[in-house]
């Protein structure tokens, strides 16, 4: 992938291709390329052209602005001859048989070979060496008696009777006594008789070295290496092809590019995944747009964003989780109405999914937060739900008649800030003493105490940095709901608390007006209601240049800036974030971080 020159400016991504798999034409992949371009079945393609020329091949694909490189040459590796696999027919002689091996046996049964291949070489030399030597000793056994074996020669009748002599004699073998009546005068010379004993020296040396080989496989394996090594130097020649290691069949997700995504769930499990750029950023106290697309006696239920690549932890009323990858949600326009979340997830007709969680990495140092409607809470490693079975995993263990409502991640530093209906708060931190790790089929600790008539409604999880600057404020040092004015809080620094109602009012407060507290407390207010039978709808913690995307039970959603919702005290009323049609209610929140083009998001729903 290289940037080209675009009429006259380097603006523009390409592939350029400078070598083609065996057997592959040239004219035919262009035209084949060109062809699913115009069928659409390849995206992200502006031009392609061939620029090959004496010098070399050169096949130039330019790519749209918007084009991921990656994602086009994984389609074109996917989809067209550009990567070709070779079939090879690894067939070898095992003891003399014909057998079909793969690349380790093969490698296996070839060292084998090549082992005793070597093991009867040396045997061979062993023995000539041993042979050789065998007539050298008799040589030099002859060259120490040299005048008796003269005169024994010369008084013999005949060579025949000399040889007898020779053998009873001197207790020679038959080979040494031929050798030493063969033998010319001239080796009867000093200088002669050195080099006899030097061979003699030079050969026991090598039968030594020999039976150390046969002796020794290290020693073996060791020749081989040698001598391929030498094979190598002398005949290897510069390779056209690399030898890499074998890249795995492309997935799904190498064929989908990354991109920011809204994953919208309704009360009767329909689900559908929307680009986030369907949704411009509009003012404060607009109506917005709508969302999708309903049955009457239908709402939204949960609403998160997150990437294509990401995993999405489904989490059930009944405490067990599911996953899937963002991108296999089917996407949808605005107005449609999506899919049936069953034939996503094979979830039994009486569970109801209450909590999306997406993840972009399963790190170990990560836990996932757990609060069920009873007000239990508890801590869980985010790595053992790496991996999840097609059919669910348990998550948690529940009371009877308790629902697993709300699920976060969260790191051991971190802390969480809870909200009730009646507009109630507690926050403490998720260490290991106030909220120590379970495992998954736990039912975990009392979170809140909750007045008569309320009930927990969002969670929430503020970052390790805000939890160790709050570290010094106490109990004597916070103020009272009395002692705080409404406007106090303007100018002051982030993050905040976002508090949204039912009834479309909003604000954020510092979260420093949220002291740190034990678990199970009653809690600090957060709002003070200004409609009749308004309630807290989510509480999120927001910084500065953050957006948010608002959706009702009607499916309206609308984004705009954090920034343009007016920072409060947790005794004022809030000001006025969507417009409502009559009957319509506010009952998720998902924050959009501004990123730039390949930037993973991080955001969740809140109910």
């Amino acid at each position: 992938v290289e940037t080209i020159e675009h009429r006259g400016r380097p603006s523009r991504d390409a592939i350029i291709i400078t070598e083609l798999p065996y057997q592959t034409n040239k004219a035919a992949l262009i035209e084949k390329i060109a062809e699913m371009v115009n069928e659409r079945r390849l995206e992200g393609i502006s031009d392609i052209r061939d620029e090959s020329d004496r010098d070399g091949m050169r096949i130039v694909i330019e790519l749209k602005r918007d084009a991921y490189p990656r994602v086009v040459l994984n389609n074109l590796y996917k989809q067209t001859p550009l990567q070709t696999n070779f079939g090879v027919n690894m067939l070898a002689l095992v003891n003399g048989e014909p057998q079909l091996l793969g690349i380790k046996p093969f490698l296996e049964v070839f060292i084998d070979f090549r082992v005793e291949t070597i093991t009867r070489r040396t045997r061979y030399y062993l023995r000539k060496a041993e042979e050789r030597d065998h007539l050298l000793q008799g040589l030099l056994i002859a060259l120490d008696n040299l005048d008796a074996i003269i005169d024994l020669i010369r008084g013999a009748a005949d060579a025949p009777t000399a040889k007898q002599e020779l053998i009873s004699s001197y207790n020679l073998s038959e080979q040494q006594a031929d050798a030493i009546l063969q033998m010319q005068l001239r080796r009867l010379t000093a200088l002669e008789a050195e080099k006899i004993l030097q061979e003699h020296e030079d050969l026991q040396a090598r039968i030594h070295d020999y039976q150390d080989i046969l002796a020794r496989r290290e020693r073996i394996l060791e020749i081989i290496e040698t001598e391929l090594n030498e094979i190598r130097a002398s005949q290897a020649d510069p390779r056209r092809t690399v030898i890499e290691q074998v890249a795995d069949e492309l997935d799904d997700i190498d064929l989908i590019a990354n991109e920011q995504a809204i994953i919208l769930l309704t009360e009767q499990g329909y689900i559908k995944r929307m680009p986030v750029n369907t949704f411009e950023a509009q003012s404060r106290a607009t109506r917005g747009k709508a969302g999708t697309r309903m049955k009457e006696d239908d709402g939204v239920e949960h609403f998160l964003s997150c990437c294509d690549h990401d995993s999405v932890l489904f989490f059930s009323d009944r405490g067990v989780a599911y996953c899937v990858r963002a991108y296999q949600i089917p996407m949808g326009s605005r107005t449609s109405r999506g899919i049936p979340i069953v034939q996503l997830l094979p979830i039994p007709h009486e569970e109801r999914i209450t909590s999306m969680v997406p993840v972009t990495e399963f790190s170990a140092d990560e836990y996932l937060v757990m609060l069920t409607q009873g007000g239990y809470i508890k801590k869980t490693e985010l790595a053992a739900f790496s991996n999840i079975r097609s059919n669910g995993l348990i998550a948690i263990s529940l009371n009877e008649g308790d629902q697993l409502r709300w699920v976060r991640r969260a790191r051991a530093e971190d802390s969480v800030i809870i909200g009730t209906r009646k507009g109630m708060t507690i926050h403490f931190r998720t260490d290991h003493d106030q909220l120590r790790p379970l495992g998954r089929p736990t039912r975990g600790v009392r979170a809140m105490s909750l007045r008569n008539g309320d009930e927990l409604i969002s969670m929430d999880i503020l970052p390790s940095q805000v939890v160790a600057a709050m570290a010094e404020i106490n109990d004597d040092d916070a103020d009272t709901d009395d002692e705080l004015s409404v406007e106090d809080s303007c100018g002051v620094q982030g993050p905040w608390a976002l508090v949204i109602t039912t009834g479309g009012l909003g604000k954020r407060v510092p979260v420093s007006q949220f002291r740190l507290q034990n678990r199970a407390g009653m809690g600090l207010r957060a709002i003070k209601f200004r409609l009749k039978n308004d309630e807290l709808a989510a509480l999120r913690i927001v910084n500065e240049g953050d957006e948010l995307m608002i959706v009702t039970s009607r499916g309206i959603i609308i984004r705009q800036s954090v920034d343009a919702i007016t920072c409060q005290s947790r005794a004022a009323t809030g000001v006025r974030v969507q417009r409502l049609d009559s009957e319509d209610a506010i009952v998720a929140v998902a924050l959009v971080p501004p990123a730039a083009e390949g930037e993973e998001a991080e955001a969740e729903a809140e109910e």
